[in-house]
Formats: structure tokens, C-alpha cells, sequence
């Protein structure tokens, strides 16, 4: 399988190269002036390392590029590149790809897809109840149980979100730049509030873990990702894993899963026709 898998976030996009399942980069795009250029250029270098289809009488490319996105403006930004630049539609998850995985929540399409598909990711892994702690811009805690099915879960703000609400906020708190404290007991302003955001996220984290163990009767897997997480994740004994890009591993999985559902639809439905059999011409009475 070869996949261009695009995970379209709220401050960058990351874009992953897979040839023949086998991931070989992923660049992360920061969501500043430079981002439709440097999208461009990456999209357009992916895309050309996607080998071509020996079975098409016209070159093209034997891949598709695949998407999560939960920032609209930047799914429209791609798709125009991929129509222009590549002369390609992308499959966007939740539209032209089946949510990867089953959910018990209000309405499946209002949650981030970033949320399912890194969920499906580490279920697929686990095979068992999982948290999966996403520590992005905004902070997702959420529970899958040991069925598989995404039950939901927490939403906070991340650090930088905090960070900058304290600040504009309040009349003299500064700008801070989020780093891991040096102690508790902050001896600066900015000390002070890098240990605030920083132990209120290990100790909402430990939290929600046990709320969600005492709901389940015993303690869940648990799964750390996003680009705060790497911050947190030492004080965190409690946590199994530190997976950075489990959300574009998740769009793999619900392509795969996708292919597999179709293919399985396709044979039933060959498989169900009913078969045609000729009569034999009637005799002709003399």
C-alpha cells in the first residue's frame, strides 16, 4: 500500500510518506507564513515518490493521499494543492473514509477525527481498554474500552493555550515560553506559572486515569502522544507508552480498514448475485 497520510492539526500539518506499508519520512509543517509553500513543496515530493502502476495503460501514480483534519481552512489549503499541484483528489476521513472505529459518543462526526484515528491507532496495538493523552493545542484525554469502542472523554487547554490566556488575561503576568519547571515551587513569575501548567496537566492526567479505572472496574492501558507530551511524560510513571505521531499511524489503520470493509462488501455482493441460467429453447411441435 502507498499512502500519502495527511494529519491537518490546529497549529501544523504533518505529512508521512508510505511506500509499500513501509513509513519512509514525516515532515511537520508549522502553520505560519511559510505554510502553503512549504506545504506545496512536500506535497509535491511525497506525491512524486509513490511508484507508478504497472497494471494502468497511462502513467500514474499507484497511491492515494488520505487525510484527518480538524481545522477546515487548512483541509480547503490541500485539497487545492492536491487538484492543482497533483491533479488529485484527497480522502478525507469521516467523508470519503469511514470513521476507523466504532463509538458510543452523541454524534461520531462532531469529534475530532485526530481524536478517532489516533484512538483506532492504539487500539489496534493494545487490543484492549486504552487511554490515548493527546497533548496538543488543546489537551484530549479519551477512553476506549476493551471491545474497541471510543467512549469519549476530556477536553482542556494545552500549554501554550494556558499560557497565553494567563497572560492577556491579567495585568502582569508575562508571556511565558512552556518548559519543564525547574521545581514546584516556582522562584520567578515564569517559573511559577511553568509549574502551574505543568503539574495541573500530570496531575489531569493522573485523574482522568483513575476516574476511568474506577469506572471500569480496573486500570486501563495508557498512551501518550502529541508534542507536549514528551514534556510531561517522565513524571507520568502510570503511563505505558509515548507514541509522538500516533494520529498519522491512525490514518494508515482507517485506510486499511476502509479497503478491507470494501472489499469484503464487494465479495458478498458477488457472492449474493443470483446466478443466470440459460433455458433451453423449447421444442417446436411439428
Amino acid at each position: 500500500m502507498n499512502l500519502v497520510a495527511i494529519d491537518i492539526g490546529n497549529s501544523s500539518i504533518k505529512v508521512a510518506l508510505y511506500c509499500n506499508d513501509e513509513e519512509k519520512w514525516l515532515r511537520v509543517i508549522p502553520g505560519d507564513q511559510s505554510l502553503e509553500k512549504t506545504l506545496r513543496q512536500t506535497l509535491i515530493e511525497a506525491w512524486d515518490s509513490i511508484p507508478l502502476s504497472k497494471a494502468a495503460a497511462e502513467p500514474v501514480r499507484d497511491g492515494i493521499l488520505a487525510v484527518s483534519s480538524v481545522k477546515p481552512v487548512w483541509t480547503e489549503l490541500v485539497e487545492k494543492l492536491a487538484r492543482e499541484e497533483l491533479g488529485e483528489k484527497v480522502f478525507l476521513i469521516g467523508r470519503d473514509i469511514p470513521l476507523p472505529i466504532e463509538t458510543s459518543v452523541d454524534n461520531p462526526l462532531e469529534v475530532g477525527t485526530d481524536r478517532l484515528v489516533a484512538a483506532a491507532a492504539a487500539f489496534a496495538v493494545v487490543e484492549d481498554a486504552v487511554v490515548v493523552a493527546d497533548f496538543g493545542t488543546a489537551v484530549t484525554i479519551d477512553l476506549v474500552d476493551e471491545n474497541g469502542v471510543f467512549l469519549g472523554g476530556t477536553i482542556s487547554p494545552g500549554f501554550e493555550m494556558a499560557a497565553k490566556a494567563l497572560h492577556e488575561n491579567t495585568a502582569k503576568l508575562p508571556p511565558v515560553t512552556m518548559a519543564k519547571p525547574i521545581s514546584p515551587n516556582g522562584a520567578s513569575t515564569e517559573e511559577a506559572i511553568r509549574s502551574g501548567l505543568y503539574y495541573s496537566a500530570v496531575g489531569l492526567l493522573e485523574t482522568i486515569c483513575r476516574k476511568f479505572a474506577e469506572q471500569m472496574g480496573r486500570w486501563p492501558q495508557v498512551i501518550l502522544t502529541g508534542g507536549g507530551a514528551s514534556l510531561i511524560k517522565e513524571d507520568c510513571e502510570f503511563v505505558d507508552s509515548y507514541v509522538p505521531n500516533l494520529a498519522v499511524r491512525g490514518i494508515v489503520i482507517a485506510y486499511k480498514k476502509y479497503l478491507y470493509e470494501k472489499a469484503e462488501i464487494e465479495q458478498f455482493e458477488r457472492e449474493d448475485k443470483p446466478k443466470w441460467t440459460p433455458k433451453s429453447p423449447k421444442k417446436k411441435t411439428p
